[in-house]
């Protein structure tokens, strides 16, 4: 009896270090993002950044957030498909809906990551939360290949048009991310054929996968096509937020730098990349000639921007809980 209250005992202190742990982490995390933009607003004159985002144009802003929302839309069809193919059947409406909560979960919490994962689990009934945490992982991880694709290709035809001149340090940095993708490819494929037991089913799972639900000849046009749209409807809302605030960034540099300032979020210090997005954009605008300030400005605004837009997510949470606490106040009743 007493071993098993010390267990009990054990396991509530363990759980309790855990959450003291998380939120521990989550402080640092948005400390971390404070004095990042803390920094920025010194370096590069903040008070100018605010009077830039304050005097926006108010047309570009709105075709910012169209094109934010269609990305989302674009994202939900994609992964609507993707999960088909896999056998799990979800309505139009289902998915676009959880999409958009996915997002609005991805930027008020840390990792970036708790809303993808809450849309495997509320959509595992049909196949298991294998499957659906695979279409999920699946339809991430074919945007993030065709937004790097879009990025090296823009690379490549800005510098062999002699549109900008870039230095030489992102030419380095792009090619060591390539080098550091290929390793990984080539790890994953030596893995793949040397391992047993469990691992080499697990990689056999999500390898058949990809080919059913990326690969397969009925879907893979449409899949290129979905991830396209989104990559260039996230590229467009980026623009036209810079273009609000008088930025003169043409979409073909866009094209190069907007990819970068977005993989820039994928770094998890901060929480949904606040503060490192901001400086990556400083850093990179001055490459095509245009201020930091400018950077810092569309940077920020187009977080702003983008936290709006996932406001029916909130909506839908929040309508959710009401509607479950009114079922359950009927049932007691």
């Amino acid at each position: 009896m007493t071993n098993l209250f010390s267990t009990r005992l054990s396991k509530a202190e363990s759980v309790k270090e855990s959450r003291f742990a998380r939120l521990a982490m989550t402080i640092a995390r948005v400390l971390f993002a404070i004095l990042l933009l803390g920094l920025l607003w010194l370096l590069v004159d903040g008070e100018q950044a605010i009077q830039l985002i304050i005097s926006a144009d108010l047309l570009w802003l709105a075709l910012a957030a169209i094109a934010l929302v269609m990305q989302i839309v674009f994202s939900a069809l994609r992964w609507r498909l993707t999960a088909s193919q896999l056998g799990v059947k979800l309505a139009k409406k289902t998915a676009v809906r959880e999409y958009f909560l996915s997002q609005a979960v991805n930027q008020t919490l840390p990792g970036g990551v708790i809303g993808d994962a809450a849309r495997a689990f509320r959509s595992r009934s049909q196949a298991g939360l294998v499957v659906s945490g695979q279409a999920v992982f699946l339809e991430r991880m074919a945007g993030l290949v065709v937004l790097v694709v879009v990025m090296f290709l823009a690379f490549g035809l800005t510098s062999g048009l002699g549109v900008i001149d870039w230095p030489v340090w992102p030419l380095l940095a792009l090619g060591t991310f390539l080098a550091i993708a290929i390793v990984l490819v080539v790890a994953f494929w030596v893995v793949n054929k040397t391992s047993r037991g469990k691992i080499k089913q697990g990689l056999s799972s999500i390898i058949h996968a990809t080919k059913v639900a990326l690969l397969a000849p009925s879907v893979r046009w449409k899949q290129l096509l979905l991830s396209l749209a989104t990559v260039f409807t996230n590229i467009a809302g980026f623009t036209f937020v810079a273009w609000a605030i008088g930025s003169e960034l043409s979409f073909v540099a866009s094209l190069a730098l907007v990819p970068l300032i977005l993989l820039a979020m994928l770094i998890p210090l901060t929480i949904s990349g606040w503060g490192i997005r901001e400086s990556a954009a400083v850093i990179l605008f001055p490459l095509v000639g245009l201020s930091g300030v400018e950077g810092l400005a569309s940077s920020f605004a187009f977080g702003l921007l983008s936290l709006a837009v996932t406001a029916p997510g909130v909506t839908f949470v929040i309508s959710t809980s009401k509607k479950n606490s009114s079922n359950k106040q009927r049932s007691a009743s």
